[in-house]
């Protein structure tokens, strides 16, 4: 199923590009606007690392935030659409790539930090992906990963690694084809990091203000 599902991810970006843009530019979706959104900055600029590579930069929010602080970013990202609209605004530098393309070293240049924000829906993409990485990164260089909390996102469903369906309930009418994600444990989101050479540095775990629940987990890996 693997290779069927990683198309679908990158097809249901492709076709829901404008509508995500909309929603972020918008600021519709609360629990970035309440808390996901400073939690990813806040992490990285704790780490101070001078150049970044936000990686699945979608419609740029990251890399522009960053790029106004001071740092030095690229933002990659497969879907034309979303680099085209970053382009466009003049803030922070912007490059069409795949992971696959990541991986094999299409960028030719290297980062202190490396950050994947709610980007990493897929199994051997991101493994392939996170395999690459102590190559992109300079002695020491840092990856940070925030994505969804694996206790709260695993609904009712047993807490195993492996595809699930997803949807865009809570969106706007406006997206389509939502497509399959791979769920991982707390357990396999640190064995991807240790495996390929890093050392888990910290694992922090914003909550949500109305909730109270985490609405994310963020792990932030060092080169051994």
């Amino acid at each position: 199923m693997d290779l069927s599902a990683e198309r679908q991810i990158i097809d249901s970006w492709h076709q829901n590009a404008r509508a995500w843009s909309v929603a972020i530019s918008e600021r519709q979706i609360a629990s970035r606007k309440l808390v996901t959104d400073r939690s990813i900055v806040d992490a990285v600029v704790s780490r101070n690392a001078p150049k970044v590579l936000d990686i699945g930069c979608g419609e740029g929010w990251l890399t522009r935030e960053l790029t106004a602080r001071g740092m030095e970013v690229l933002g990659v990202d497969v879907v034309p659409a979303f680099i085209n609209k970053s382009q466009t605004l003049g803030i922070g530098r912007f490059e069409l790539a795949s992971y696959a393309e990541i991986a094999t070293g299409k960028l030719g240049e290297k980062f202190d930090l490396a950050v994947a924000n709610f980007s990493l829906f897929g199994n051997e993409s991101v493994t392939e992906l996170v395999s690459s990485l102590p190559s992109l990164l300079t002695v020491q260089g840092m990856f940070i990963v925030q994505t969804l909390h694996p206790l709260v996102a695993c609904g009712e469903l047993p807490y195993l690694d492996g595809w699930r369906a997803s949807s865009w309930a809570g969106f706007s009418d406006d997206f389509t084809d939502p497509a399959p994600w791979y769920f991982r444990t707390m357990a396999t989101w640190v064995e991807l990091f240790t495996t390929h050479g890093f050392t888990i540095a910290e694992i922090r775990e914003p909550l949500h203000p109305q909730t109270g629940k985490p609405a994310a987990a963020i792990f932030i890996g060092v080169l051994r």
